[in-house]
């Protein structure tokens, strides 16, 4: 059935027809997209105009005028219909009777209707007085009735926007401002607002109203289709949901997907990433246009009077070779040959971030037009401005998205684009990963001056998830990707080999430091061997923390800094060749052998409950120390089901535990028996903390048996059902190969849930395996939890058994 089809059969049925039509055009296969969009704006416009005139006469002087979205005919299928009808105001009473004629056959068929009944005066004082009513009047559209009165609207309301420009663009910027503070960067995140957030359709038309105000015009390239992309993804999320929404929720990912034909989710978010890439940094460059054309607008004048007339020369002030400053850009000198000169990308876009200054969008189009590659390898003053540009701290974000909206960046590192807008599916993160990288280059400049090769630091930093775009592990393929581009930018082979290095090994320090024993010499061992010198080792600690303060905020704590400060410590000593000392000469605090040898005394558990804070490493002496929950420290005489009892008694008194360690302690001379030391941070869900004497009550009760924890777990569950959210992955439970001498290691990695460590323990308990140590760490949702294992005997588990366990207890937690 053709568009004209549809119409008139809307036209012929009223609005069961229409209604009817529209069904039909919603579920057409065949037309999806612009086509659609207009399609059901005709449709809408017929049907609309047929209510217009059908019945009593209509009044003289009246007509109905579609604004906003619909004004522009974008009519997605569950968007608003945005109405205004314009009267002359002589004939107010059938005026009324037209506007119930009108809406009430919207509403009838359940239509989103924002509508409004306005003389021209009234449509312009209130426009006057609230800038979105004015935005919506700028794409106002005649749909039926007087079409003289409807263009002298449009006419005055344009005429209105232009002359109150200069006061009206700066109430916008905020509101686009304010929005974005409030709603975030559609091309970061998970669960983007296609609409509100920065980049999204909102920005797309703040835009246009600038285009309008003939202030200042949008880079146009692109941006058309950077619109249309959203516009069909929200289409297909109508359509998916069936619900008027703009946010695009992890579990509708994969059927919007479908509908627009993509691979996958992924595919969905990297399309929308593109495209709100675009329109911000259309936005960026055409607010930046406005200020600078405001300002000038208010100097001129002066200028005049002082100099007699004439319009003066803009100032331009050398910032590198073929680099200048003028109005408060980075332009190119007009001496600059591009064409001669391939270093000048990277010479112009270092003396920008140094100068904390903006590309001109004049200047990077020129360089992506006319600039010639950079030979294989990079000359080295190529390699210098590079790191130089990483090395700039927060102006490197902007001036590298100028580099990347005109394909610079992808010119000179071929492999970005393969991270280029690439979305993490982890709520830890919260960049994609092309942005962490930058990111993360931007927290190692902060880091320069505590390393002695702050240029491959910089680089690592930039390289270091560049595997991320690759089938596998991203550490072993980025490496492989790191060793390429470290030699195409001139590096020297021995650097070469300490770049490919730290990209490879990037993540060893904080998860050895956070899920391995620091005490067990084969896991000092382990690490030393993987770096191989101290001055690769010293570049690995500045590089982990940047990678994790670039992450988010739960990647990094001041605990997370000691725990990696403390490996570095030891692994450097190693290196320097002082062997690490057997994990059993670690002598226990004062507190802890009192502990101890109460628990001793009485046969029974003892603990202390205590708020803890912690200032962050490199500054003992702030002012303001980080939170880190409150300790738990329980000393208990060595028994079976001890790990299990203590998670279990825990998760009852809805406690989240952030970390855990258990070990063994070795007691004073002349004091017999055998200690468990368990060492926990913990958080209460909600409300405040139990009494200490509570949990050591229902502990002891624990090991005893008389309290059934898997039943209370249970009951509780069923009482409160857990609500319908992302399905997490499935958990992983493997055994770390070699990573001691004295145990089996296992690793667990699951969603963080009460009772987990719970069940955990029980799994183990119920293998007959004993727990000689454990360290558990949380990131997000993410439980990340390794346990030291033994049998019966003391000794490590032989490797068919460690197996057997492995995937038993991995299939205890699928359950």
């Amino acid at each position: 059935m053709t568009s004209t089809d549809v119409r008139n059969e809307a036209e012929d049925s009223g609005p069961s027809g229409y209604a009817a039509a529209r069904l039909r055009l919603l579920t057409e296969g065949a037309r999806s997209g612009p086509p659609r969009r207009t399609a059901l704006a005709e449709l809408t416009d017929d049907w609309l105009s047929g209510l217009f005139t059908a019945g009593a006469e209509v009044p003289r002087g009246a007509s109905l005028v579609a604004v906003g979205g619909y004004g522009r005919g974008e009519l997605s299928p569950r968007s608003d219909l945005d109405l205004l009808l314009l009267h002359d105001g002589d004939d107010p009473k059938a005026v009324a009777a037209l506007a119930d004629r009108l809406w009430y056959p919207v509403w009838d068929l359940g239509l989103a209707l924002d509508h409004s009944v306005r003389t021209p005066a009234e449509a312009r004082r209130t426009a006057g007085e609230d800038l979105k009513v004015q935005l919506g009047l700028l794409d106002a559209r005649h749909l039926a009735g007087d079409a003289a009165l409807t263009a002298g609207l449009r006419t005055a309301v344009l005429a209105d926007w232009r002359n109150q420009a200069p006061r009206r663009l700066p109430e916008l910027q905020e509101l686009c401002v304010e929005r974005a503070e409030r709603q975030g960067e559609l091309q970061y995140l998970l669960e983007p607002d296609l609409k509100e957030a920065r980049g999204g359709l909102r920005d797309a038309t703040a835009l246009r109203a600038v285009a309008a105000s003939w202030l200042a015009d949008a880079p146009r390239e692109g941006l058309a289709d950077a619109r249309r992309r959203l516009l069909d993804v929200r289409d297909a999320l109508h359509l998916a949901t069936g619900r008027a929404t703009d946010r695009l929720a992890l579990q509708e990912q994969d059927q919007v997907a479908a509908e627009l034909g993509l691979l996958d989710a992924d595919t969905l978010l990297r399309q929308v990433y593109e495209a709100a890439r675009v329109i911000s940094y259309a936005s960026d460059v055409t607010w930046r246009e406005v200020g600078r054309v405001l300002r000038s607008r208010a100097v001129r004048p002066r200028l005049r009077a002082m100099l007699g007339g004439g319009k003066p020369a803009p100032e331009r002030s050398p910032l590198a070779e073929g680099v200048v400053e003028q109005d408060g850009e980075v332009v190119l000198a007009r001496a600059a040959r591009p064409e001669r000169d391939p270093v000048l990308p990277l010479r112009a876009a270092a003396a920008a971030a140094q100068a904390g200054l903006p590309l001109s969008l004049h200047a990077v189009r020129r360089l992506a037009a006319t600039v010639r590659p950079l030979p294989t390898p990079w000359p080295a003053e190529a390699r210098e401005q590079l790191v130089t540009l990483l090395g700039s701290g927060q102006p490197t974000v902007e001036v590298w998205e100028a580099l990347e909206a005109e394909g610079l960046i992808t010119r000179l590192l071929p492999d970005w684009e393969r991270v280029r807008c690439r979305p993490q599916r982890n709520a830890v993160h919260i960049w994609t990963v092309d942005r962490h990288l930058i990111e993360t280059a931007v927290r190692a400049s902060e880091f320069t001056r505590r390393v002695g090769r702050p240029d491959l630091l910089l680089v690592s930093a930039l390289l270091h998830d560049i595997g991320k775009g690759w089938p596998g592990d991203h550490s072993v393929a980025g490496e492989i990707i790191a060793k390429d581009v470290a030699a195409r930018i001139g590096f020297d082979r021995a650097d070469v080999a300490v770049l490919s290095t730290l990209v490879r090994h990037h993540l060893l320090l904080i998860e050895t430091a956070t899920r391995r024993d620091l005490e067990d010499p084969a896991t000092v061992r382990s690490v030393a061997d993987a770096v191989g010198s101290q001055r690769t080792l010293e570049l690995l600690h500045a590089l982990t923390e940047a990678d994790a303060l670039a992450t988010g905020p739960a990647a990094w704590s001041s605990w997370r800094g000691s725990l990696v400060a403390d490996l570095v410590k030891r692994v450097g000593a190693l290196l320097a060749g002082d062997e690490p000392d057997e994990p059993d000469a670690a002598a226990p605090t004062a507190e802890q052998e009192r502990l101890a040898i109460e628990a001793v005394a009485t046969g029974s558990p003892v603990l202390a409950l205590r708020a803890q804070t912690e200032a962050p490493a490199e500054d003992p002496a702030a002012e303001d120390p980080e939170p880190l929950g409150v300790e738990l420290l329980i000393a208990v005489p060595d028994q079976p089901g001890v790990l299990p009892a203590v998670a279990g008694v825990l998760a009852v008194h809805r406690l989240t535990v952030r970390t855990a360690e258990l070990r063994a302690l070795d007691l004073p001379a002349g004091v017999e028996g055998s200690v468990l030391l368990l060492n926990w941070r913990v958080a209460a869900e909600y409300g405040s903390l139990p009494q200490a004497a509570r949990l050591r009550a229902d502990l002891v009760r624990a090991l005893d048996g008389s309290l059934d924890i898997a039943g209370r777990l249970a009951e509780r569950d069923a009482a409160y059902p857990r609500r319908r959210g992302v399905v997490a992955p499935p958990p992983r439970v493997t055994v770390a190969p070699a990573a001691s001498r004295h145990a089996t290691v296992i690793e667990v990695r699951a969603q963080d849930a009460p009772g987990l460590l719970f069940r955990i323990g029980q799994a183990l308990e119920d293998e007959g395996l004993r727990v000689r140590s454990m360290h558990v760490s949380t990131l997000g949702a993410n439980a990340v939890d390794a346990f030291y294992v033994t049998g019966a005997e003391g000794v490590p588990l032989p490797g068919d058994e460690a197996a057997s366990v492995t995937r038993k207890l991995e299939e205890t937690l699928r359950a």
